[in-house]
């Protein structure tokens, strides 16, 4: 019995040394690691800049079932190519177009956005979200309208 016991404590001792031993956070960084970070810290002054010619664009009023157009003018004012990835309206009524190529730094382009106003009486704000290669990733800006109702 006391043969078991010591075996089992012995057991139980080499167990509990070697499921103990923890490693530091510091001890898995290698110094590819280190590189990629520094050369990641340096490029972040190189991204590209969004800057839109409005932040906003009103169509006033108009009647219910009119389709209306709009252009945004897209800057970029940052060192690296800007590439918009995708865009998507906030709704199915609002339809972006952005350029398919990359933007030059110091180069614009247009970006298109239709809004269908059928089924869209009243007040309407919508809004147009980027997925962009800048800094934060994404860029929006927005449309809105004075929706007449269609006579009955």
């Amino acid at each position: 019995m006391i043969r078991k016991s010591i075996g089992l404590f012995a057991l139980s001792l080499v167990v509990l040394t070697t499921a103990c031993k923890q490693e530091s956070a510091a001890d898995k960084i290698t110094d590819a690691d280190v590189k990629t970070i520094e050369a990641e810290k340096a490029l972040i002054g190189k991204l590209p800049i969004v800057e839109l010619d409005k932040e906003i664009h009103d169509f006033g009023t108009i009647k219910e079932g009119d389709i209306v157009e709009t252009e945004f003018i897209v800057k970029n004012t940052g060192e690296s190519d800007l590439v918009i990835a995708d865009a998507k309206g906030s709704c199915g009524c609002t339809v972006p177009e952005p350029p398919k190529d990359p933007i030059k730094p110091g180069a614009s382009a247009p970006i298109k956005v239709s809004f269908d106003s059928k089924n869209k009486p009243g007040e309407q704000e919508k809004t147009v979200t980027l997925t962009t290669n800048t800094e934060n990733g994404h860029e929006t800006f927005k449309i809105k309208a004075n929706v007449t109702p269609a006579a009955k």
